[in-house]
């Protein structure tokens, strides 16, 4: 009596021609680049693929964080550029991004799940990159980048924020990532969370003897949360240091 394997092997047999011909043509319109790393790809075991997109990772966050140095040190940061951009920006809220069309009414309820491109206008997309830019300016520009700002004080950012939605900050550099549990209670019942998985991030920054930069800060997090993170409450907070040193 046959077994199961034997009729899998028997319904192969019939269907290999057919799976053959549909195969051959939904791979005659790919292009030539894409079909030898794919090759490549196959021929390759696990440990090999892992370190293969390890690899590719981090050429890509290298990749990205060139190119954000770049329009960072186009936007040339200077005190009246950091007031300008938190009068236009600070107090962002969900009704306001909607509005200004920035972002799709039917998107994700806040609270809920990580805003994509998907969710933004083309409008939206750029302000959301630019308020990247001015943050990663606020905090780790200085001369190399064209961003001129007297600092005269330093100050600790601590951001708590789910795991799952830590990547929208991943261009962030020299910041200590700690792990939590959070507990949130929404009045709203849209993102009650016990327990939950949080990333807290400290960033070490400068800030200026008018405090400009502290503020500005606020208003590109609540850009970013807006349009990408999504939480009801992000909660940052910014303390003085009165000392700090780097022991090697």
């Amino acid at each position: 009596m046959a077994t199961i394997a034997d009729l899998v092997r028997e319904i192969n047999r019939e269907l290999s021609p057919q799976f053959e011909e549909r195969l051959r043509q939904a791979l005659a319109d790919k292009n030539r680049e894409w079909l030898v790393d794919q090759l490549v790809r196959l021929t390759l075991d696990a440990h090999s693929l892992e370190d293969l997109d390890r690899t590719a990772v981090i050429e890509q966050r290298a990749r990205r964080r060139a190119e954000r140095l770049v329009r960072v040190t186009t936007l040339a940061i200077e005190p009246s550029t950091v007031r300008s951009f938190t009068v236009d920006y600070a107090g962002m809220t969900r009704d306001r991004v909607i509005t200004d069309g920035y972002l799709l009414p039917d998107s994700p309820a806040k609270g809920s799940d990580l805003l994509l491109a998907e969710h933004r206008t083309d409008t939206g997309e750029a302000l959301l990159l630019r308020a990247k830019d001015v943050l990663f300016a606020l905090l780790f520009g200085d001369q190399s980048t064209e961003t001129r700002l007297d600092r005269v004080q330093q100050e600790l950012l601590t951001l708590a924020l789910p795991r799952p939605k830590a990547g929208a900050l991943d261009f962030m550099r020299a910041s200590t990532e700690l792990s939590a549990a959070g507990t949130w209670q929404d009045p709203q019942s849209v993102s009650n969370d016990e327990r939950a998985d949080n990333v807290l991030l400290e960033i070490q920054f400068g800030e200026t003897a008018d405090e400009i930069v502290g503020s500005a800060i606020v208003a590109a997090l609540s850009v970013v949360n807006n349009l990408e993170i999504n939480e009801q409450v992000l909660y940052a907070r910014m303390i003085n240091i009165e000392e700090s040193t780097l022991i090697s």
